[in-house]
C-alpha cells in the first residue's frame, strides 16, 4: 500500500478507512473536549476548582479500561459496525449530561460514564483489520490512529474558539460541549448505513466463545488470569484518589473496592470457564498462538499510549514553569505532541509493513521512546526552548509510531480473536495513563519522565524475551487454522 493510495476514495477499502478514521476522531474529539475549556467552565461555574477538574481529568480515562474490555468481546460478536455506531449515539446522552451539569456530581458522573467513549479506538482497528491483507494492515491501521487520535489536538485548537466566538457568553463552553456531542450522535447513525463489516462477500470471522480470550496452553491460562487483574483492579486508584480529596465518604469507597473485586473475580471465573474446556479438549497445534506476543504487546500500549495520555496533560505546564512562558506559548508547543500524531503513527505502520521484521521495528521503537524520555528528564531552563522543543517532538515520533507499530502486529497474531487481543491492548495503554497520573501526582515533572522511560525500557525487554515474529505478517491473506474452517463452516459461509 503506498500513500498515494489514500487519495483513491473509489476503492472499497480506502472508503472504508476514511469513515472509521473520522469516526475515531469525532469520538477523541468528544472524549478529550473537556480540557480546552477548563479554565472556561471555572469562571462561568465559579464553584469549579482546579482540583475538581483534576479528578475530572483521572474519571476522563477511567471507565475506558473495562469499557475496551467489553466493546473487544463485543466487536467479535456483532461486527465493529454495530458497535461503533451504537456506542457513539449512546455515549452522546453523557456528553449532553456533562454540557449541561449544574452539580460536581453530574459532572463526574458524566465524565466517567463518557470515558467509555475511548473504547472507539479498538472497534476501528478492528473494522480496519476486516478490510485489508496483513501485508498493507500496518499502515492502514496507523493511518486510521494517527488521524483518529488527532481529535484531541482538534479539540483543543478549536473548541475554545467555538465557545468563546462562535456561541459567546459565559455559557458558550455548555453549547460548545454539546454541539459536539450531537455530531458524534450524528455521525453514529450514518455510519451504520455507510459502511459494512469487511469486503462484500467476506466472513466475519468469530471466536468461539466470547466471554474471556481463548488461549492455547494451561500456561497461556495462567498468564491470562495474571494479566486479567490489572485491567480492572487499577480503578483501586481512581477510587482511592477521589476518596483521598474529600470527594467520597470511606463507607461509598469500601462499597467500589467490593464490586471492582467482584469484577475482577468474575472476569477470573470467566477466564476459567471458557478455556478450561477448550484445553481438556485439546488445541490442534495449527490453532495455537504466541500468547507471550499478546503480553508483550500490552507492555507496549502500556509505556506508549499510556505515556502520551499522561504526558499531555502536564506538558503545557511543564513548558510554562520551566521557561517562564505564557499559557498560550506553553500550549502551543506542548500541542506538538499531539500534533505529530497525523505522520508519526501512519509512519510507524508503514515502516512495521516494510521492514523484514515487525518485531525489529517494535523493539526500535520503545528503546527510542526510553531514550526519548530520559532526554526530556534531563531538560531545565538551561537548556535552550528549541532544543527542548526539537526533543520532544523526537519523542513523541517515537511514542505514536511505537503505537502503529504496536497495532500492526495485533491482527496477525489470531485473526479470529483481533477484537479481544485489541481490546486487551487497548485497555493497557489506559491502564498505564491511569497509572502514570497516579504516580505524577507524587513526583516531580523530571522525575516523571524518568519514569516513563524506565517504562518503555522494559516493555523493549519484553519485546526482546516474549515477542514472536507474527506469522503471515507480510502475506497475502491472514493464516487460517483447522478451527478457523470449522468455524466458517458452521457459519455456512455467511458474512457479516
Amino acid at each position: 500500500m503506498q500513500v498515494s493510495d489514500l487519495f483513491r476514495y473509489k476503492n472499497p477499502e480506502i472508503k472504508a478507512l476514511h469513515l472509521t478514521w473520522i469516526a475515531f476522531f469525532i469520538s477523541f474529539y468528544v472524549w478529550f473536549n473537556m480540557a480546552p475549556l477548563a479554565t472556561t467552565m471555572m469562571k462561568s461555574l465559579g464553584w469549579l476548582t482546579m482540583k475538581d477538574v483534576k479528578i475530572l481529568a483521572i474519571c476522563n480515562v477511567a471507565l475506558t479500561i473495562p469499557a475496551r474490555l467489553i466493546t473487544g468481546m463485543a466487536l467479535d460478536k456483532f461486527g465493529p459496525r454495530r458497535v461503533f455506531s451504537i456506542l457513539m449515539v449512546v455515549m452522546a446522552v453523557p456528553a449532553l449530561v456533562f454540557a449541561f451539569g449544574n452539580s460536581f456530581a453530574q459532572l463526574l458522573a458524566a465524565r466517567l460514564v463518557l470515558s467509555s467513549i475511548g473504547a472507539s479506538f479498538v472497534v476501528g482497528i478492528h473494522m480496519t483489520a476486516l478490510w485489508f491483507k496483513p501485508k498493507d494492515i500496518g499502515f492502514a491501521e496507523g493511518f486510521y490512529a494517527g488521524w483518529g487520535n488527532f481529535g484531541s489536538a482538534a479539540a483543543a485548537m478549536t473548541l475554545p474558539y467555538i465557545a468563546l466566538t462562535m456561541f459567546g457568553g459565559d455559557e458558550g463552553w455548555r453549547y460548545a460541549l454539546a454541539t459536539s456531542a450531537i455530531i458524534m450522535a450524528a455521525y453514529g447513525v450514518f455510519y451504520w448505513f455507510a459502511i459494512t463489516d469487511g469486503p462484500a462477500g467476506s466472513i466475519h470471522r468469530k471466536p468461539r466463545k466470547v466471554a474471556a480470550l481463548e488461549v492455547s496452553t494451561w500456561g497461556d491460562m495462567v498468564k491470562l488470569l495474571i494479566s486479567t487483574v490489572p485491567m480492572v483492579g487499577i480503578l483501586v486508584i481512581l477510587v482511592w484518589r477521589i476518596q483521598s480529596s474529600g470527594y467520597m465518604g470511606m463507607g461509598w469507597a469500601y462499597v467500589c473496592y467490593l464490586v471492582i473485586a467482584a469484577i475482577v473475580i468474575w472476569q477470573l471465573i470467566q477466564v476459567l470457564l471458557v478455556n478450561v474446556p477448550i484445553l481438556k479438549k485439546g488445541v490442534p497445534e495449527d490453532d495455537k498462538y504466541p500468547f507471550n506476543s499478546v503480553l508483550a504487546l500490552n507492555t507496549t500500549y502500556f509505556a506508549n499510549f499510556g505515556a502520551e495520555l499522561a504526558v499531555v496533560s502536564m506538558l503545557p505546564a511543564f513548558f510554562e514553569q520551566t521557561w517562564t512562558l505564557t499559557a498560550t506559548q506553553a500550549g502551543l508547543i506542548a500541542s506538538s505532541f499531539a500534533f505529530v500524531n497525523l505522520f508519526a503513527r501512519p509512519l510507524g505502520g508503514l515502516i512495521s509493513d516494510r521492514f523484514t521484521s515487525r518485531k525489529v521495528v517494535m523493539m526500535v521503537y520503545m528503546f527510542g521512546i526510553a531514550c526519548g524520555f530520559f532526554l526530556m528528564g534531563l531538560l531545565d531552563s538551561t537548556w535552550p526552548l528549541v532544543l527542548a522543543i526539537i526533543i520532544t517532538i523526537s519523542c513523541s515520533v517515537f511514542v505514536q509510531g511505537a503505537e502503529g507499530a504496536t497495532f500492526g502486529i495485533i491482527p496477525s497474531i489470531k485473526r479470529r480473536l483481533t477484537g479481544q487481543i485489541s481490546g486487551m491492548a487497548g485497555a493497557y495503554g489506559n491502564v498505564g495513563a491511569v497509572f502514570y497520573l497516579f504516580v505524577l501526582t507524587f513526583v516531580t515533572a523530571k522525575q516523571f519522565f524518568f519514569i516513563i522511560s524506565a517504562g518503555a525500557f522494559i516493555s523493549f525487554v519484553f519485546c526482546l524475551v516474549m515477542l514472536k515474529e507474527p506469522e503471515g505478517g507480510y502475506s497475502e491473506e491472514y493464516h487460517l487454522s483447522s478451527v478457523d474452517r470449522e468455524i466458517e463452516k458452521e457459519m455456512g459461509g455467511l458474512g457479516h
